[in-house]
Formats: structure tokens, C-alpha cells, sequence
């Protein structure tokens, strides 16, 4: 298992300009040596290829992998939007889109499978994966939620991110570990408990787990004890 840190964790600092998407880069190779990054959609000064190629280029020179572009409007866009984000992604070299299914309140199911038949007709021209990610009171809520949407959308260009943590009460863990490509933690309300939960369920996965922070308030210092932690956790299973 990689680590990797979500730009969404430091998006109080990000939107108010005290850090810079660079600045966040490089706070990720250096002070919490990290594998890899997943970079926010909201947090680009630019979108031109120009400075995406720079990203990219920075990221290879630290050392860091961009683990997936998110983006949390993603499955509730117009086709147009769901295209951009997805060119996006392929120019930064990510393999993964992750993002939220819609609110149950905003829409039917049968609006969000049209959404998602459309973004993985987009993902699969792009070669870009979609991992769903889990909320509360969305249509992948848990794992049940999980299972609905890869029956019904039944594309190879749609996955799984879960929260382990955030996923709802009574979900079948086991159930989700073979269409995982990407897995999330909360910095901040992690537990020794929670995390060794992951580890143990997830002891054979290869792709990333991304500390995240709900709040968008993540603190340096505690995302940098959260990877170490991590990385203690996970060594005995390196060896």
C-alpha cells in the first residue's frame, strides 16, 4: 500500500492563499514524504496545459505520483464539465478520477445511472477510471450502494475509493475489496482502530490510501504523525 495526501485536506489554506497548489507539492515530497498526491479540482490557479504540464513535471522531480484528480461535482455535472475534468486528469498522467455520487435528495436514481452511463462512456475514451467515493445520504452511502452501482452502470471504467470509516452501517467490507482502486482516511479522526481495520482488510492492496481531512483544516504537523503512523502500521507487511 502507497500513501498519498488529498490537496482537499489543506483546502481552507489553499483557497485562501496562504498555500499554493505548488507550495502543496512540495510540502508533500519534502516535510511529509509522501508516494503520492491527489489533487483537488478546485484548487487550479490555471487550467491551460501549460501549467498542468508544470504539475506534472514538478511531481516527477519530487518524486510523487498523482494518484487521481477529485472531483466532488463530478457525477452531478453536464457532459461538457464530466469531459473537461476527465482531459484534466489525462494530461496530469492520473489514472484515477475519484468523486461523490449525487445527493439522494437532489435527484432520482434512474438521473444518476444516466449520469453514470455518460461518465463512463467519457471515462473509457479518456482511459481515465472512475473511483466512486462514499457519503452519507448520497447514492453510495455503503456497501449495498457499492454493489447497486456496479451492477447496474456494468462498466470496467468504474470502481471503488472508499472511506472505510465513513461507510454506512452494516456494510459488507469484504465485499468491496476487489473493485477498489483507491482507498481514503481522515487525518483527523483516524484511530489506531480504524487504521489497522484498513490494514488488515486491505492487507493485500496495492494502490493508494489518501489521508484526507473532512474539514479542508488539515494541520502539517498532524498529517506528517498520520503518515508516519501509516507508515509504522504498514512495514510489517513490506517485510
Amino acid at each position: 500500500m502507497k500513501l498519498a495526501c488529498a490537496s482537499g485536506a489543506f483546502d481552507r489554506a489553499i483557497r485562501s492563499n496562504e498555500l499554493t497548489q505548488l507550495e502543496f507539492l512540495e510540502l508533500c515530497a519534502h516535510q511529509l514524504a509522501c508516494d503520492g498526491v491527489v489533487l483537488d479540482g478546485r484548487h487550479f490557479p490555471r487550467g491551460d496545459d501549460d501549467y498542468l504540464a508544470q504539475i506534472k513535471k514538478l511531481s516527477a522531480d519530487w518524486g510523487l505520483s498523482i494518484a487521481a484528480l477529485n472531483d466532488a461535482r463530478f457525477f452531478s455535472a453536464a457532459p461538457g464539465e464530466m469531459e473537461s475534468s476527465l482531459a484534466r486528469a489525462q494530461t496530469l498522467g492520473a489514472p484515477l478520477l475519484a468523486a461523490p455520487l449525487g445527493r439522494l435528495f437532489d435527484g432520482s436514481w434512474s438521473d444518476q445511472l444516466e449520469r453514470l452511463n455518460a461518465a463512463t462512456s467519457l471515462a473509457k475514451a479518456y482511459n481515465i477510471t472512475l473511483a466512486v467515493r462514499n457519503a452519507p445520504d448520497t447514492f453510495a452511502a455503503g456497501s449495498h450502494d457499492y454493489r447497486r452501482v456496479a451492477k447496474e452502470a456494468d462498466s470496467a471504467w468504474l470502481r471503488y475509493g472508499p472511506e472505510l470509516q465513513a461507510l454506512e452501517a452494516g456494510s459488507d467490507v469484504a465485499s468491496l475489496r476487489s473493485n477498489t482502486v483507491l482507498l481514503w482516511s481522515d487525518a483527523a479522526t483516524q484511530t489506531e482502530r480504524s487504521m489497522r481495520a484498513v490494514s488488515t482488510e486491505f492487507q493485500s492492496f496495492l494502490g493508494f490510501l489518501v489521508l484526507d481531512d473532512r474539514e479542508g483544516a488539515a494541520d502539517t504537523a498532524a498529517v506528517a504523525a498520520g503518515v508516519r503512523k501509516w507508515r509504522l502500521l504498514l512495514a510489517p507487511a513490506v517485510e
